[in-house]
């Protein structure tokens, strides 16, 4: 997910998405653990795309306090 795609969802739809990758990083460290995971690349993707989400939300922040 690019960070434009990001920007272009509602405060709703980003915190939606969050949890929703949160919980799939969840059971990717659980298949992990019990040596079921298909692709372990996942995981840091998964990681790039909850990060992205928080800067998206943070710059937003900083910019209504700013304003």
């Amino acid at each position: 997910m690019k960070a434009s795609e990001i920007k272009a969802l509602s405060a709703d739809q980003r915190a939606a998405k969050l949890a929703e990758l949160k919980e799939e990083l969840f059971n990717l460290h659980f298949q992990q653990a019990i040596n079921q995971l298909d692709n372990p690349m996942r995981i840091k993707a998964v990681k790039k795309d909850i990060a992205r989400i928080k800067t998206v939300e943070r710059a937003i922040e900083l910019e209504k306090a700013n304003s």
